[in-house]
């Protein structure tokens, strides 16, 4: 199976930016990391954040974080990433990773991140 790590939260300022990394490891098996689309989380409702294909070519975001917050991948590293800049105090949550690709889905446990003054 795969296993997925996030890291980076931390505690910070309103205005301030943080850069999310979630890597996987483990048994990929046939299917290559490039294969599987990556969507980041928040909160424990898990409400959904943004959106990236396997290869990167396209992404997408929700509104709240539209315009602020960029995700990228590093297929070679098997790493995603989740630039998240102009922070404000709704952002702060237990930020998650998810991998697809039919029939498998993996989550990690999250990493915290905290906006506060």
């Amino acid at each position: 199976q795969v296993q997925l790590v996030e890291s980076g939260g931390a505690l910070v300022q309103p205005g301030e930016s943080l850069t999310l990394s979630c890597t996987a490891s483990g048994t990929f098996g046939e299917i290559p990391f490039s294969e599987y689309a990556v969507n980041w989380y928040r909160g424990e409702k898990r409400v959904w954040v943004a959106y990236i294909h396997g290869l990167g070519r396209r992404t997408s975001y929700a509104d709240s974080v539209e315009g602020r917050f960029t995700v990228s991948r590093d297929n070679n590293n098997n790493t995603v990433y989740l630039q998240m800049n102009s922070l404000k105090p709704e952002d702060s949550a237990v930020y998650f990773c998810s991998a697809f690709f039919y029939p498998n889905h993996y989550w990690g446990r999250g990493t915290q991140v905290t906006v506060s003054s």
